[in-house]
Parts: structure tokens; C-alpha cells; sequence
């Protein structure tokens, strides 16, 4: 199953996505949504065009690739390999095809399900998660993934090797990303659900033409809990003007210099744009259910939930705010 690539070329993917649910955008915001998902039954693998969320600008493929994803169904990809980042955090490297690549539209995540395990339904079960690989890497397709002991289906990603396969089905869209269309976005991220943010940051400060600054809050427990550090600091080296991160921690210890402690209303008006830039600035949530309903207003199952929390009592509205 294919679709056709005709839009923005989604330069990034991202993490084991640390919440439960996922939430599509609202449809004003997304106008080929539905020609997107639809395009699964109208094409096959063949010449490879997305349909771009929106007002996309048209930029060609630096090569021809096709992708084996299907939001129809799950697919069986090979586990290449396995990279140990922390205790509980691993990246898994799956294995595509020659030619192929994820080919994810930003931002957009897809969903793994575990044979293993069933739901109250007698189903397997199966929860979303966003690569970190850019969606035009090809050969491979990377996530980057925390095990939690009362999550099913994380441990089992966990307790796979090398040769082992993982059962996918996606892409699901996300946010709409478009070049240029805010001036500002604040990111608050925590934990691993720092890979939505990641996606979009990937995907934006590799464009040429990107204008819109960007400032990640990224919380962890301790400073060995922070994922993709490297990554992100070397995303502040290259994009000096228009990309900032302040990691803050539960626990630091005598030698860290960063802010301790949640993050609240002080650290967010020190360090987002404020609300009153209007349409031109945006804030990107991704955490632990806790953080996102102190912050932002609880989820309300795929639905954005209405804001409330950190942000409501700043100013903020609930289009400046989105909740992965």
C-alpha cells in the first residue's frame, strides 16, 4: 500500500510517545485530512506523492522512495537493532526495504500492537507512538522508547531482539505543520514525550526557509533521564536563532545549574512567547498525564479537552495551545 507524494516531504519523525491517547487536529486546520487517510484505497506502490495537510508548499523528493506503512492495517517491520540510551529507555531501529522510508507526514505518529496482550475487548492491544527518524530516511525507521512496568505494551517492545518483528499500522495524522506559519512556538515537553516536539523541531529547523523560533522546557526526573540531549543540543549549536532549550529537573544534584523543580507559570513566562502575539505563536504540549493536565487542561480521550491549568491563567486560548 502506497500513497502519493505531492507536498511538503516530511523531513522528521519521532519517539515512543509518552501519552495514552492520540489527537488529530481539528478539521479546519486540516483540509486534505481526509484525502490523505483515503488515498490507502486509491493507490498502490507505485510513484510515491503525499497528500500535505493544508497549504503545503510543493518540494520534490531528493529521490524516489515508497513507503511500506498502511493506515489501514498493521504490518510486520524486522527489529534491525537495539540501542540502550538509559535504564529504561532504548531506541529501536527497525528494518525497511531498499528504496523505502517512513515517509510520516509532521506532525503524525503510528500505532504499535502487541499480539501478547489483549484488552477488555479480547483484542490485542496497541498504543501510539512517533519515530524519531526523519520520514525520508531510508532503509530504517527509528523510535525511541521508555519501559514502563505497568505498561503492557511497552515491555513488550522491550523484551524484543534483533530479527523480531513489530506489528505497525499508520500514519495517524497529528498537527499540520506549515513553513513559516507561526513566529513563535514554545514546546513543554517531559519524559519521553518528548518525541512529537522532537518531530517538529527535526522537521522545521532543517528547512532552509524556516523563520519561526522555537524554545523547548524539557522535564525529567534526574539529568540521566533526559533523552536525545545530544540531539538537541546540537540542534542549538546549528540553529543558534531560532532554536533555544532549558532542560528542568525533579532532582538535580550540586552540580546542576539548570531549574529545579515543575515546571510553572514564572518558567513558562520566562522563556515562551506570551499569548498576546496572538495567531503567530503556539504551544506544543507532550508529557506524563499529570504534567499536560497542570500545564494544559486534561485530554479528553482523543479530543483536545478543553485548556485550562498553567497556561488558561496566563492568557493563553485554547487555539494557541495544542496537546499531543
Amino acid at each position: 500500500m502506497s500513497f502519493i507524494r505531492a507536498a511538503t516531504l516530511a523531513r522528521s519523525v519521532a519517539t515512543s510517545s509518552c501519552r495514552r491517547y492520540s489527537t488529530e487536529a481539528s478539521a479546519k486546520k486540516s483540509s486534505n485530512l481526509g484525502l490523505y487517510l483515503g488515498g490507502a484505497g486509491l493507490v498502490g506502490l507505485g510513484t510515491y506523492v503525499y497528500m500535505g495537510f493544508g497549504k503545503g508548499e510543493a518540494i520534490a523528493a531528493k529521490k524516489d522512495l515508497k513507503s511500506p506503512l498502511d493506515p489501514s492495517k498493521f504490518i510486520d517491520l524486522k527489529l534491525k537493532r537495539v540501542e540502550p540510551c538509559n535504564h529504561n529507555t532504548s531506541k529501536f531501529v527497525l528494518e525497511l526495504e531498499k528504496g523505502e522510508a517512513s515517509l510520516l507526514p509532521v506532525a503524525s505518529c503510528v500505532y504499535i500492537e502487541t499480539p501478547d496482550y489483549k484488552d477488555d475487548k479480547g483484542q490485542p492491544m496497541y498504543r501510539p507512538y512517533t519515530p524519531i527518524s526523519a520520514s525520508d530516511l531510508e532503509g530504517e525507521l527509528i523510535f525511541i522508547i521508555k519501559k514502563y512496568e505497568t505498561g503492557k505494551v511497552s515491555k513488550h517492545i522491550h523484551s524484543l531482539k534483533a530479527g523480531d518483528s513489530l506489528k505497525i499500522k499508520g500514519p495517524l495524522a497529528k498537527w499540520p505543520w506549515k513553513t513559516n506559519e507561526l513566529e513563535e512556538v514554545g514546546l513543554i515537553g517531559g519524559g519521553s514525550g518528548i518525541a512529537p516536539l522532537y518531530q517538529v523541531l527535526q522537521h522545521a529547523l532543517a528547512d532552509k526557509t524556516n523563520k519561526t523560533k522555537f524554545k523547548l522546557l524539557y522535564a525529567n526526573v534526574t539529568e540521566q533521564d533526559i533523552i536525545l540531549r545530544e540531539e538537541f543540543d546540537a540542534m542549538k549549536k546549528k540553529y543558534p536563532d531560532t532554536f533555544d532549550v532549558v532542560y528542568v529537573l525533579d532532582k538535580g544534584d550540586a552540580n546542576w545549574k539548570g531549574p529545579t523543580g515543575f515546571i510553572g507559570a514564572d518558567l513558562i513566562k520566562q522563556h515562551i512567547a506570551p499569548p498576546s502575539l496572538g495567531e503567530k505563536v503556539k504551544v506544543f504540549i507532550c508529557g506524563p498525564p499529570g504534567q499536560v493536565a497542570s500545564i494544559a487542561g486534561k485530554k479528553k480521550g482523543r479530543e483536545q479537552g478543553e485548556l485550562n491549568g498553567i497556561l488558561k491563567e496566563l492568557g493563553y486560548t485554547g487555539d494557541q495551545v495544542y496537546k499531543f
